[in-house]
Formats: structure tokens, sequence, C-alpha cells
């Protein structure tokens, strides 16, 4: 569920503590890097993965597909870079050596990670960076063909291009990058793993160090520094505490730990930039009757949804499995609460939320390789939430749990 900019509840109630926890300084000497092990994807499986676009956008009669930086292009290229005013672009032919596109002086950091072999084109400040893309596209005769734009490419390069190829006709580049990246290869469900690896020990580590009177952002820091004492890089720490955990993506009201409430944590990290997503809740002392019975009903969603996904069901039918299952708790209908407001799951890899997602209507299929985040909360407004979160990926023979779910309230961290 959580991304990079969800931090939420951090704000301090006054003189809860005496200062914040910060993650420098905590001793994580009990721990140690568990992901020496982690191979970071390599330039054969890079050119497999070109290889795979190629044929996919044979198949489907694209000439050539446009992509701005971000995890595309670092999956296909291996280049890491960041948008601005100024184009950076991959362009992957049907056939043939793919090209580059950046500014002059950025061209020498652009090869520190590039990973493929790849025709580097340069422009000045002064000059129109979609006239080499556009060039680049006539030289191979592909300017006639369809051009297939990444689904997060920036209107302004797909007006650009358009202008200066008027005769183009855009597509949409979804039958190709969907194609190859929804379906992860061992090399990059091994990455998951261990970056989940590393997500299970931190919070076994960090939960008997929750005390009463704490901040969501001093309950991050301890996840913070036993997620980088354990090799892993951090992506984000959710924390939600009492009544904001009711709130999916939290509450910015003051929050600290409190006897008898719910402390929900929703935390990932990367390792070999491959991500981790798991959520676990449980109650700071003994919990109530009911906090008890919502977990269980929570824990018991998970397991429906991960009995719904099947080979060649559609993605949706997992979540209307558990929607299903909820309703008949007299939760609902559908998305309204108290409830499961949110998808049932989403997919996951380079990026923490990816296509396609466990949502009714989404017809596509699963397939072995793909992997999706498992997490059918319940939450009531004005009350708490729970959210156990853990994700699997499909095999052969059916689903797959990166991380098992925890056996009870009791043993929130297994």
């Amino acid at each position: 569920m959580g991304r990079r900019q969800w931090i939420a509840g951090a704000a301090l109630a006054p003189l809860v503590l005496p200062r914040l926890l910060r993650a420098a300084e905590i001793d994580t000497s009990g721990l140690s890097d568990i992901t020496g092990n982690a191979r970071p994807i390599g330039a054969d499986e890079r050119r497999r993965r070109v290889a795979k676009a190629q044929k996919l956008m044979r198949d489907n009669g694209i000439g050539a597909v446009l992509i701005e930086p971000g995890s595309s292009m670092t999956y296909f290229s291996g280049v890491r870079w960041w948008r601005s005013e100024r184009l950076t672009a991959l362009i992957l032919p049907a056939d043939g050596e793919p090209c580059i596109t950046t500014p002059f002086f950025e061209a020498p950091s652009v090869k520190e990670t590039l990973g493929i072999e790849a025709d580097i084109r340069v422009w000045q400040e002064d000059e129109n960076p979609l006239k080499l893309v556009a060039g680049f596209l006539k030289e191979r005769g592909l300017a006639g063909r369809p051009i297939g734009i990444e689904e997060t490419v920036r209107y302004f390069a797909v007006d650009g291009l358009q202008r200066l190829l008027p005769d183009a006709r855009i597509v949409s580049a979804n039958p190709v990058v969907r194609g190859c990246r929804m379906i992860k290869t061992p090399a990059e469900i091994a990455l998951m793993q261990i970056a989940t690896d590393v997500t299970i020990a931190a919070y076994r580590w960090t939960h008997p160090r929750v005390e009463r009177g704490m901040t969501p952002a001093d309950i991050g820091a301890l996840m913070t520094a036993a997620t980088t004492a354990l090799g892993g890089e951090v992506e984000f720490n959710l924390i939600l505490l009492g009544e904001a955990a009711a709130y999916p993506h939290g509450s910015g009201k003051p929050q600290q730990v409190r006897d008898g409430e719910i402390v929900l944590m929703d935390c990932g990290c990367t390792v070999h930039g491959y991500q981790s997503d798991v959520s676990r809740t449980f109650v700071h002392g003994e919990p109530s009757a009911e906090q008890r019975k919502v977990w269980n009903q929570v824990h018991r969603g998970q397991q429906v949804a991960f009995e719904a996904a099947k080979i060649g069901a559609p993605a949706g039918s997992v979540d209307d499995a558990v929607r299903r299952y909820y309703e008949s708790l007299g939760y609902g209908p559908g998305y309204r609460l108290p409830g499961l407001s949110h998808r049932t799951g989403h997919g996951i890899g380079l990026d923490g939320h990816e296509p396609v997602n466990l949502v009714r209507g989404e017809m596509t299929k699963l397939a072995p390789g793909m992997c999706f985040s498992d997490e059918p909360g319940i939450y009531i407004p004005g009350r708490f939430g729970v959210r156990l979160e853990d994700c699997f990926h499909m095999t052969e023979t059916g689903p797959k749990f990166f991380s098992q779910p925890p056996p009870s309230i009791e043993r929130p961290m297994g």
C-alpha cells in the first residue's frame, strides 16, 4: 500500500518525548547485512528484455517505443535518470540497436548506468531534442509506422514529436512495456524476495522496541535504522496509530502510541531497485474483542484473495472474492465503509505500484511471473483500521507468498 511520499501522522504532540528518535543514532549493532547474495540485473537479462520488447512490437505492428526516465527506462537500459524540462529519452526500435537522446553535458553521467548497447545522440541547449528522436525514426524507416508511447511519458514530448512527424500514428506502448514488465523473471523475483526478507527482519527487530508515547516518526526511525543495517534501501515507512489507522494513508493529526490502541505499519525497501511492501497491524497492550475480531477477519480476507489467485483467472476476480466474503460479514457493500475502501492489491516490482491491480473489472488474466500485494484491510471510520499486507508471485501452479501472513494478533510478526 505504502509509497515513498507517505509518512503520515509524523506531527509531534508537545512534550511526548524529550526529542525525536533519529535513525543514525539508534543502536543496531545486533543486525547485519543480509543482502550479500543479491545479484543486480545484468547485461544479458537486459538484452533479453529488449529482444522481447522488439518481438512484441512486431507482433503488435508498432515500429518504435518512446520512453522517458523512470522505472521503464531503467528496466530496459539500466539508465537511472530523472525527469526535467531537458528531455532524455530512450527509443526502442522494432529491430536494431536502441537510441538514447540526452543533453550534451549530461551524456557522460547517463552513460554511467547504461547497461545495453545504444546509439547515444546529444543535443545542445539551443536545440530541440525531439528533432533527434524524429531523425532517428526517419533514419531507421520507422517514422511511417505506429509509434508507441510509454504510459508515463509527458504530453510535451508526445505533442512535440507529433508536430515533427504529423503523419505518424501515435499509439499506446502498453502491449509492449506491460507485456515485458508484468512478467517477472527468476532474477527479479529473487531480488524481491531478498527485499521482503529485509523488511520482515526489520519488523521483527522494531516490534519489541515500540513503546508507549512513541510517535509515528519515532517508530519510522527504528524501521529505517533496522532496514539500513540489514542492507535494504528504505523506500517508505507509513505508521498509523489509533484512529489514524482507519484511513488507509493516514492522518496529519498528532499521534502517539497508547495502551490498547492499534499500531498499523506499512513499510518497504528496495534491493538493487526491486521493492518490498509489507503491512502489519498489532495492538500495544491487550487487544479488545472488537480489534481481535476485525484482525481475524482481515487475516481470513488475505487467504480468500490468495485462494482466488488462479492461473488464467481475471485479476479483478481476486478483488471480487474478497468483497463477497466481507459483504457476508456485513461490511460494504462494494467499496463502502466500514469495509475495504481500496483495491485488494497492486502490481509490484521496480515500482511499488505498477500494473495491473487486483481491482474490480480488471480483466487481465493472471499468469506465471506476475507479482501483487495482498492487502484487503478493513477500516472503521472514527475507530480504527486493520491492514495485513504480504506480496505474492504467480507460479505455474498458483500463487506463492514472498512473506507469510502472521498467525495471530498476539504474534503479529510471525
